[in-house]
């Protein structure tokens, strides 16, 4: 028994010692910060601190849109194949469910996405390039009609004011940047070529490796984070095509209806200015203004000014009746962007990258945005972009 009593002991004494090593040690409690560390705990040094870290991104944002100015001819391309094969990866993916072997569902989406570009290219050059001259010219005549008009309002607006408007008019649709001469010398040029092959050779290879690329940026993931990666490839994919889709749709139906509406009214050149709806239709916001504008224009100087006031209603129903009904069921839940944010990303694209820009920048704007939503959970926006209190609208 006392050998047994001896064993038992030191156990009981073992045990008591963790007890006295959790009480807590005056030495051991925090000390608030000394010297230097100091100037950085306040909240003046914390604003500090965020702010060096903000410079720091934004450097970094800007070396990248740098580069990406300075590389233009391999950059947008590769955007543009990205925004397209998230538009038609959806047919591709039905093909792969039918059955048909992934190499061959690609080469048919391929062939029929280039066919339809083909066609609007050639529909431009036919329908556009072919009347530019005449079109130019009515427009310039409709402003001038324009301006005797404006002249008898009853506000003041000065010669010189009206001078610079029409030569900033004049001078864009003059300009080599717009007109017969640069869509016939672009389609020509090497840069032009070499853009499209770009584009679709890395077209192809996101229809029929996307996945799988995306697999292989996700592979130092684990866990949450890999989860996380899937998520944001997804919602970003599903956004940009749903744009695409949704804007193509849209800028069909602008095209039809104010086309249909300037042939009944007897407007010359309803072809090719529903073209020009078609293709503005991609830029928001100011894309349908403009279109809208050069048709009240031309109308203005070839049928008169009851005409031009019917186009003008004509233009803005069929944007009330998009917006109100066609874009909430085509778009749906794809563009959450505020017309601010909006506005922004368009000024910013057209800055960066011209026509091009203004077109991929809302959606990319867009993508980025709905990546941020889903970045905790399906349902859960990351930490910064979560409603902290309830918004009131006033």
């Amino acid at each position: 028994m006392g050998r047994f009593g001896r064993r038992t002991k030191p156990p009981a004494r073992r045990a008591a010692a963790p007890a006295t090593a959790e009480r807590p040690r005056p030495e051991a409690t925090e000390q608030p910060p000394r010297g230097a560390s100091a100037l950085w705990s306040d909240g003046f040094g914390r604003v500090g601190t965020r702010s060096v870290q903000t410079l720091a991104v934004i450097a970094l944002v800007g070396v990248l849109a740098y580069m990406g100015t300075r590389l233009t001819l391999v950059v947008v391309p590769v955007l543009i194949a990205l925004v397209l094969s998230a538009a038609i990866s959806p047919l591709v993916s039905l093909m792969r469910r039918r059955g048909l072997p992934s190499l061959l569902a690609t080469w048919i989406a391929l062939l029929t996405l280039v066919v339809l570009l083909a066609a609007v290219v050639w529909l431009v050059v036919r329908a556009v390039v072919d009347q530019w001259d005449e079109l130019r010219t009515q427009a310039l005549d409709g402003f001038d009609s324009l301006q005797t008009y404006v002249q008898d309002l009853p506000f003041a607006v000065s010669e010189e004011q009206i001078a610079s408007v029409r030569e900033s008019a004049a001078g864009l649709l003059q300009s080599s940047a717009v007109g017969s001469g640069a869509l016939a010398g672009v389609s020509q040029t090497a840069d032009f070529v070499t853009g499209f092959f770009i584009m679709v050779v890395v077209l192809f290879f996101f229809l029929k490796d996307g996945p799988a690329m995306w697999e292989f940026a996700l592979r130092p993931f684990e866990g949450k984070a890999y989860a996380r990666g899937q998520r944001v490839g997804a919602a970003a994919v599903a956004t940009l095509g749903g744009y695409v889709r949704g804007t193509a749709i849209i800028a069909i139906v602008d095209a039809v209806g104010i086309g249909i509406g300037l042939a009944i009214v007897g407007v010359p050149l309803a072809v090719p200015l529903s073209v020009l709806v078609f293709l503005l239709a991609f830029i928001p916001l100011v894309g349908a203004t403009l279109a809208g504008a050069l048709a009240a224009l031309v109308a203005l100087v070839a049928v008169g000014p009851v005409e031009a006031l019917v186009v003008v209603a004509i233009v803005v129903a069929v944007n009330q009746l998009e917006g109100t009904f066609l874009q909430p069921v085509v778009m749906g839940r794809t563009l959450q962007l505020h017309p601010l944010v909006i506005l922004v990303a368009l000024t910013a694209g057209t800055v960066l990258a011209g026509i091009t820009g203004a077109v991929l920048a809302v959606p990319i704007a867009a993508s980025v945005w709905r990546a941020i939503q889903v970045w905790d959970g399906p349902d859960l926006p990351a930490r910064f972009a979560r409603q902290k209190r309830a918004e009131k609208v006033r």
